[in-house]
C-alpha cells in the first residue's frame, strides 16, 4: 500500500476490497448483525459473506457474540468489531508542537503527550517528530497489543491522496513526502491530512454530527479554515484542500492579509485579529472589565458571555462575518449541521446568534430549515481528527485489506 493509503490496484483486488469493507462497514456500524443481515443489507451473496466474515474472523478483525433470538428457524450469531487488539499513533501537528495519542480502533485514546517542536526547517521538523514518535512509543509498549497505522494531521495546504506536505504557514517545506518517509522509517500505514478537515471527518464518526451525511465545520484559530462533508465524504477538490473560506474577502477595504488579498475573513475572524481589535479598542478609551495584561481569547470570549459591552461589541462583529461565509456555504452545500469550533465557543452565548442572525437574512428558506449550529463536540481533543484518517481507511477498506493480506 502506497504511504498515502491509496492502493494502485486491479479490478479483481478492488472488488475484494470494496465487499470486504461493505461487510466491516455494516458490522462496525450496525452490530451485533447476523450474516443474513449482512447479506440482506449489502446485497453481496450469501456465500461472499461467509467467506469475508472467515477471513475477518481469522484476522481478529470481527468476533462472534451471543446468538440472536430465533425467529423459527436456526438462531443466528451476532457479529461485531473487534477494537482492542488494535492501535494507531494519531498525531496533531502544530506550529511549534505535536500532540501524539495512542487509539484503539474504537476512537478511546489510550495514551496521549505534548511534545514540543520548535524546529524551523523541514528536515529538523521532521528529525523532531520522529524522535518524538519513537518516545511515545517506547512509553506505550505495555498498551499496544498490534499497531496497523500512524497518521498526522497539520496546518497548511496537503496532498491527501499521496501524503505529501505542499505549505506550512510557519515553515518553509518543499514536497515533503510527510507519510513516505513515516512508512519508511516505522513500517506502518500512514496517512497524513488537513487539520480542520480531518477535524470534520472525526465529528461524522464521533462527535456532533454522527447521524450527518452532510455538514460543514468551521473551525477559527490562528486562521479560520472549514471541513465539509458531502454524502459522508469529505469535499476536497482537486488538490486535496477545498474549505479555504478564510480567504473569503469580507471587507474590501479591511487589513491586508498573509495571503496578500485585502479583507479576507481570516483578517476579522482569527484569534490574533481579535485579540489585535480589543487591544486597540482598550487603548481608544473604550469601557471594558478587560485590560491590556489579560485579553487573549479566552478572557475575551468570557467577558462577552458575561455581557461586557467592549467584548461583546468585538464577538458580534467576528459572528457577523463568520455567519456572512457560513451563509455562502450553506447556500453552496446544504448541509444538515453546522459546527463551529475553536476558543471562540467560549463565548456561545453571543456568537452564535450573531451567526444565526446572518443565516436567517441570507440562506434560502428551505435550506435553513431545521438547521441546527452546534458547537464542536471534539475540538478539545486535538489528536482524534488525525485518528479519523485511520477509521475511514478500516471503512473503506484500504486498511482492512492490508491486514488480511499481511497477517
Amino acid at each position: 500500500m502506497s504511504p498515502g493509503g491509496q492502493t494502485p490496484i486491479g479490478n479483481v483486488d478492488l472488488v475484494k476490497q470494496l465487499n470486504s469493507a461493505a461487510v466491516y462497514r455494516l458490522i462496525d456500524q450496525s452490530g451485533p448483525i447476523s450474516r443474513i443481515q449482512i447479506a440482506e443489507q449489502s446485497q453481496l451473496a450469501p456465500a461472499s459473506i461467509t467467506k469475508i466474515t472467515r477471513q475477518l474472523l481469522e484476522r481478529g478483525l470481527i468476533r462472534e457474540v451471543d446468538q440472536q433470538a430465533s425467529t423459527g428457524g436456526r438462531r443466528a450469531i451476532s457479529i461485531v468489531t473487534e477494537t482492542r487488539s488494535f492501535q494507531a499513533v494519531s498525531i496533531r501537528l502544530g506550529r511549534h508542537d505535536a500532540t501524539i495519542a495512542l487509539y484503539d480502533l474504537s476512537g478511546k485514546s489510550l495514551s496521549e503527550e505534548n511534545f514540543a517542536l520548535p524546529e524551523r526547517t523541514q528536515e529538523s521538523l521532521e528529525h523532531a517528530l520522529f524522535g518524538a514518535i519513537s518516545r511515545f512509543l517506547d512509553q506505550c509498549q505495555r498498551k499496544i497489543r498490534e499497531l496497523i497505522a500512524i497518521s498526522v494531521i497539520l496546518p497548511g495546504l496537503v496532498d491527501p491522496y499521496n501524503g505529501v506536505v505542499r505549505y506550512m504557514p510557519h515553515i518553509s517545506v518543499s514536497h515533503w513526502t510527510l507519510a513516505e518517509n513515516l512508512h519508511r522509517r516505522f513500517g506502518l500505514n500512514a496517512f497524513v491530512g488537513h487539520n480542520i478537515r480531518s477535524l470534520a471527518l472525526a465529528e461524522h464518526y464521533f462527535g456532533a454530527t454522527r447521524h450527518c451525511a452532510d455538514s460543514i465545520l468551521v473551525r477559527v484559530h490562528r486562521g479560520t479554515g472549514a471541513g465539509i462533508l458531502v454524502h459522508g465524504q469529505i469535499f476536497l477538490g482537486t488538490l486535496g484542500n477545498a474549505g479555504e473560506i478564510g480567504h473569503i474577502q469580507v471587507d474590501p477595504l479591511g487589513e491586508r492579509c498573509h495571503c496578500g488579498n485585502f479583507g479576507c475573513l481570516e483578517t476579522i475572524a482569527a484569534n490574533g485579529a481579535i485579540e489585535q481589535r480589543v487591544s486597540h479598542l482598550l487603548r481608544q478609551g473604550y469601557p471594558s472589565k478587560l485590560t491590556l495584561d489579560d485579553c487573549g481569547v479566552s478572557a475575551i470570549c468570557k467577558a462577552a458571555n458575561r455581557g461586557d459591552p467592549l467584548a461583546c461589541e468585538v464577538i458580534e462583529q467576528v459572528g457577523h462575518y463568520l455567519g456572512k461565509v457560513i451563509a455562502l456555504t450553506i447556500n453552496l452545500f446544504n448541509p444538515q449541521k453546522v459546527v463551529l469550533a475553536g476558543e471562540i465557543t467560549e463565548a456561545h452565548k453571543v456568537i452564535l446568534p450573531a451567526i444565526q442572525r446572518c443565516i436567517d437574512k441570507q440562506v434560502l428558506k428551505e435550506f435553513r430549515q431545521n438547521l441546527p449550529v452546534v458547537v464542536s463536540a471534539l475540538d478539545h481533543s486535538s489528536a482524534i481528527g488525525a485518528f479519523a484518517l485511520v477509521k475511514r481507511a478500516m471503512l473503506n477498506g484500504v486498511l482492512i485489506q492490508h491486514l488480511l493480506e499481511n497477517e
